[in-house]
């Protein structure tokens, strides 16, 4: 995963489907991709994002005095789930096996930088599903400090990093 690149999916494009886009069908309607011919092989996603907290939210986190209780322990399981419910959410996001997820909640001075990895052995990356994961654990985290901190904002999720698959490697750049 260190090779840098263009951003995972950039320039796939079909035949037959309005400007060549997976998803869409040749009379512009949304479809779910068929990935049954393609290999199972394992793979990796990584993706971060950013809680920014006030400093009240940040010492009372690491004083472990949230009035919620353990706002970290909470996020960290709430993205674990939500990783493995991706395709309830994401309406053409194939359900996969997911092997396993690694969440990381970091307190800061400008707030909570939580990093999710999501692994499988399947047809189709995980992108998906480590976005969801930070993307909810994040959530969680603002609904366990929000009686602390009303303006908690959730900023810069994003892929961080992909691997396995046809397309291979990518790494965000710095």
């Amino acid at each position: 995963m260190s090779e840098t690149g263009p951003r995972p999916g950039a320039g796939v494009r079909r035949e037959g489907s309005p400007g060549g886009l997976t998803h869409l069908r040749g009379d512009g309607t949304a479809h779910m991709v068929d990935v049954s011919a393609k290999d199972v092989t394992v793979r990796t996603a990584s993706a971060e994002g950013l809680v920014v907290l006030s400093a009240e939210a940040l010492e009372a986190l690491r004083g472990g005095r949230v009035p919620k209780g353990d706002a970290l322990g909470v996020a960290r399981i709430a993205g674990i789930q939500a990783a493995k419910r991706t395709p309830d959410l994401v309406p053409l996001c194939h359900p996969v096996a997911i092997h396993a997820v690694a969440v990381d909640l970091q307190v800061r001075d400008e707030g909570v930088r939580i990093s999710a990895t999501v692994r499988t052995a399947d047809r189709t990356g995980v992108e998906m599903e480590a976005l969801t994961c930070v993307s909810v654990a994040a959530l969680a985290l603002v609904d366990m400090v929000k009686a602390v901190d009303r303006l908690a904002t959730v900023t810069d999720v994003r892929v961080t990093a992909k691997s396995g698959g046809r397309s291979g490697d990518w790494t965000r750049p710095a």
